[in-house]
């Protein structure tokens, strides 16, 4: 099952990538995740770690998208909102699959500049 949630968001991840209508999707889906404004849509940005070898195991191409908060939500809530984001991009099947063919072997979710939250 872990397995499959990890191909499902490599996909998705390669499919952005890949296709400019992907991204322009991506963004229209992410800045409504939140419509009450907890938290606001900054972006995406595409990582490619060069220095792990490509026949490597270890993820080499993730894509990170960007949220900020207009005031910091209690630790408890932090949890709940990364799995509403992943949730959203998970479910969109066409975006997973343009992401997987694009190349991307994870998302991440971030909040603030200090840490990322994977999307499994």
């Amino acid at each position: 099952m872990a397995i499959k949630r990890i191909t499902g968001a490599l996909s998705l991840l390669l499919a952005l990538a890949s296709q400019p209508v992907m991204a322009g999707n991506l963004d229209v889906l992410l800045s409504g995740i939140f419509p009450d404004k907890q938290a606001t849509y900054i972006g995406y940005e595409s990582i490619e770690r060069e220095d792990i070898p490509a026949t490597s195991a270890v993820e080499r191409k993730y894509l990170i998208v960007d949220f900020r908060f207009e005031s910091e939500p209690p630790q408890e809530q932090l949890q709940a909102n990364v799995h509403r984001v992943c949730m959203a991009l998970l479910k969109d099947r066409e975006l997973i699959r343009s992401l997987s063919d694009s190349g991307y072997d994870m998302v991440a979710v971030a909040f603030d500049r200090k840490s990322q939250f994977d999307c499994l």
